[in-house]
């Protein structure tokens, strides 16, 4: 049994779609993050459901690890094939296979981006909501129960994937959930799929719930004084029951670094931004009662638009705050991380969080889905540098202690993968040994995405 075996045969399978080439190999071994390269042995190009079951039966019986890849956007070095092997690339599996108008659900391949299935909806009234910036495939998203900045109304993943296909260690095909709206028939094997990061099984189609396009959309900035001033009124906002489509919030080195990536002239003080979703009478009512509350807590200068452009260029601008921040310290990398905590609880981790970067060497802008308690920290380092290395992981993990302290969780979208690991066991406890014992049911050989996720060894 042998990595070179399974190559071998995988390459009678799939001919010029298996690649062992240096270029394919170095693609599909770096990370959007600090962690270093570590490139697979091949990579595959499957097109069926069946050529990835029969490809895992290969790798299964070779005792050859398999790495499914979507995009490559994953911050926690989830697709990085740490024992070699074969990453799966779905880019060939990636059509609208059925879309359910009446329904409003869609059947889809996991290698199509959560904007291509958009492009593809626009004639229906319906779209899929979940957005987590990077122009991500539905597969990797699901895998990773990715959310993003629609969560505070729409959900994450966990809540808009109604059913799965997949192939598991051994190559078995399963499907799990169904179109229907609810079930109370035996295990939910569709959750357990989604946010298992590809260590269960990988995903080759999905069912996905969609929304209806609104009538009226529209959306806001706001700077505050102070970053309490501008997390609490996220919370009064949230508390007082206004429907929010969007609340963001940026910290004043993120507006700084806005300023000079994107050109814009934001005050250098924590900004919120805010979208609404609805009737042009329930928007324009919902932005009333906003600004009232952003007016308790000292904010100004508001910024409103229901122009198509505009609001694009918002949430573009939101969206490229990983890049935006890079660039205040030019050729630097980013520890990115995220937490996650009860609304109540969001100040002061907010303000525990700042004061740690303050007092440290490091620029680290902070911004966030607030809406739900989560929000991120991009930490800027000399990846050369150890002593820079070192005090960006001390920062993350004061920040995941905090999580912890305050009842919140480590990561609330970014993943495990296998930056994380080390704060499973303080927020899971024996939860954490159970998840290993699925692991070992359904992959007793440990080939599907090894060194991520569950207790190693």
């Amino acid at each position: 049994m042998s990595i070179e075996t399974a190559l071998t045969r995988l390459s009678t399978l799939l001919g010029n779609r298996l690649s062992r080439s240096k270029p394919d190999l170095e693609a599909h071994g770096h990370s959007e993050t600090h962690f270093p390269p570590a490139p697979p042995d091949a990579v595959a190009w499957p097109e069926t459901t069946e050529e990835v079951a029969e490809l895992v039966k290969i790798c299964a019986a070779e005792r050859c690890p398999v790495v499914g890849w979507g995009a490559g956007t994953s911050l926690e070095g989830h697709a990085l094939a740490l024992r070699g092997g074969v990453a799966v690339d779905f880019s060939r599996m990636n059509r609208v296979l059925k879309i359910n108008a009446e329904d409003m659900d869609v059947v889809v391949q996991p290698g199509l981006t959560r904007e291509e299935l958009n492009r593809e909806l626009r004639a229906t009234g319906l779209f899929f909501p979940v957005d987590p910036g990077a122009n991500a495939t539905l597969g990797g998203m699901a895998a990773t129960r990715a959310s993003g900045t629609t969560a505070v109304r729409y959900g994450t993943m966990r809540d808009n994937v109604l059913a799965t296909q997949a192939v598991l260690a051994d190559g078995r095909v399963i499907r799990t959930g169904t179109r229907a709206r609810k079930s109370s028939t035996g295990y939910d094997l569709t959750a357990l799929l989604v946010g298992s990061e590809g260590t269960l099984g990988l995903i080759t189609e999905l069912t996905l719930r969609l929304h209806g396009q609104p009538e009226a959309i529209s959306a806001a900035v706001c700077a505050f004084p102070s970053i309490s001033d501008a997390v609490n009124a996220v919370i009064a906002t949230i508390q007082t029951g206004i429907p929010m489509a969007r609340i963001e919030f940026v910290d004043e080195t993120s507006a700084e670094a806005f300023n000079r990536y994107a050109g814009t002239d934001f005050p250098q003080l924590p900004h919120l931004m805010v979208e609404f979703h609805g009737s042009p009478g329930a928007v324009a009512e919902d932005a009333r009662r906003f600004g009232e509350i952003v007016a308790d807590f000292n904010g100004s200068g508001f910024r409103w638009s229901d122009r198509t452009e505009d609001r694009t260029a918002l949430w573009t601008m939101r969206h490229n705050a990983f890049y935006a921040g890079l660039a205040l310290r030019p050729g630097a990398s980013a520890v990115v991380t995220d937490i996650c905590v009860p609304i109540s609880r969001l100040a002061e981790a907010v303000e525990e969080t700042r004061a740690d970067i303050a007092a440290s060497p490091l620029q680290g802008p902070i911004l966030g889905h607030v809406g739900d308690g989560n929000f991120h920290a991009l930490l800027l380092v000399d990846r050369a540098d150890k002593a820079e290395m070192d005090e960006a992981l001390r920062l993350s993990a004061r920040m995941a202690e905090r999580a912890l302290r305050l009842g919140g969780t480590v990561t609330g979208e970014h993943g495990i993968g296998m930056g994380k690991l080390g704060y499973m066991e303080a927020e899971h406890g024996p939860g954490w040994n159970v998840m290993a014992e699925i692991k070992r049911a359904l992959d007793p050989h440990d080939i599907l995405n090894p060194g991520k996720l569950v207790p190693q060894g």
